[in-house]
């Protein structure tokens, strides 16, 4: 089993980067593999809704969204990381996470997805709401830990002092692994839900 885990810091042997590397401890000893892509200090513009994904299947724009998107596509669970900047992700990640999931069309039904946040002090659980709703949209079981999944830190380092903090990562890590592994032994002996074709509607009609 495989799980992608991407770091939206610009720093990434900060913090957040500590948050991660608790969990992977973790996934190493349940005997799932993992990666972590480092993507919060580069230059990935937003979605511009030209709709090429549609057609192409995968977007526009050549950058790390598309790599990111294989391995997504071939994972059992996907972590997401953050700093809080203003009660909210680094907007680097958030452009990431929006392109990422609208122009990847490959069925994320059952992928586990898991969030964890990094702050100095507040605006940790409205950055951790915000990361899930990518997850709640796409048919995603979110991994839950033993509280809100955050950890406190906000000069380098700091996070490894947070004691209650890194014991969430250890948790949501064991509570991610359990779900998975109990995921894989039900699509083999139930397979997937059954799906309906899609209604859209615009609220008028």
């Amino acid at each position: 089993m495989k799980v992608l885990m991407i770091n939206g810091s610009p720093h990434a042997k900060g913090n957040t980067a500590i948050a991660l590397a608790e969990m992977a401890k973790v996934f190493e000893s349940e005997g799932i593999e993992t990666e972590i892509m480092n993507i919060g200090n580069k230059a990935i513009r937003g979605c511009i809704a030209c709709g090429t994904c549609i057609k192409n299947g995968k977007c526009v724009f050549e950058d790390e969204v598309n790599i990111a998107a294989e391995k997504f596509e071939t994972a059992d669970g996907l972590v997401v990381a953050s700093p809080v900047y203003y009660a909210s992700a680094n907007a680097t990640l958030i452009a990431f996470l929006d392109r990422l999931f609208y122009s990847s069309h490959f069925d994320k039904t059952m992928k586990v997805g898991a969030s964890a946040v990094v702050a100095r002090r507040g605006g940790l659980s409205a950055t951790y709401d915000e990361l899930n709703k990518y997850f709640g949209i796409s048919g995603m079981p979110i991994a839950s830990g033993q509280y809100w999944n955050s950890i406190h830190g906000g000069a380098p380092g700091q996070a490894a002092e947070d004691a209650e903090g890194l014991q969430g990562m250890r948790t949501l890590a064991r509570n991610m692994s359990f779900l998975m592994k109990s995921i894989a032994l039900g699509r083999k002996e139930y397979g997937l839900p059954e799906k309906e074709q899609k209604v859209f509607t615009n609220f008028i009609r």
